[in-house]
């Protein structure tokens, strides 16, 4: 059986964030939403990629910082869970829902334990890693790990038109 994500449930109008037993989130909206999967090289040449993730976002301000976070879980999914192995695929998938934008980032790897997965700044200030889930965790409104710990799913409210 699939692993499925933390059993939490957030709900918005139509669109409910629901741990489902699919590797991939079905969310509850998907008859009103709609979504896309992305099957990436393991690359650190994330431009275009992250370029498709936000085409359908119009909102500058939204599309800015959400290129920060999905870039920061990109780069994690890359450089830790693959340990840079071009070889391996990411799998990344956009669901839109009435009020929600979400994204799925899952990678090959095995897994960030739950104890590592916090999202404070590290102490030292010259440190080179520890910044990007707490960059993620400010980019998104809700943050879910799989149990295994390689798929994280990121979500942020829809700014209403």
């Amino acid at each position: 059986m699939p692993e499925s994500l933390v059993p939490e449930r957030r709900t918005a109008a139509s669109c409910q964030l629901l741990a489902e037993p699919d590797p991939w989130i079905a969310a509850p909206c998907a008859s009103q939403g709609r979504w896309r999967d992305f099957h990436v090289a393991s690359t650190l040449h994330l431009a275009p990629v992250l370029d498709r993730l936000l085409e359908p976002i119009t909102c500058l301000d939204l599309s800015a910082r959400l290129r920060l976070g999905l870039q920061e879980a990109l780069v994690n999914a890359v450089c830790h869970g693959h340990g840079q192995d071009p070889s391996l695929i990411l799998r990344i998938r956009r669901i839109e829902c009435q009020h929600w934008w979400v994204f799925q980032v899952q990678d090959q790897g095995p897994g960030l334990p739950r104890s590592h997965r916090h999202s404070a700044l590290p102490l030292d200030p010259a440190a080179s890693a520890g910044r990007g889930l707490f960059l993620i965790q400010h980019c998104f409104d809700d943050v879910r790990w799989s149990q295994r710990g390689n798929r994280l799913q990121l979500a942020v409210r829809r700014q209403r038109p």
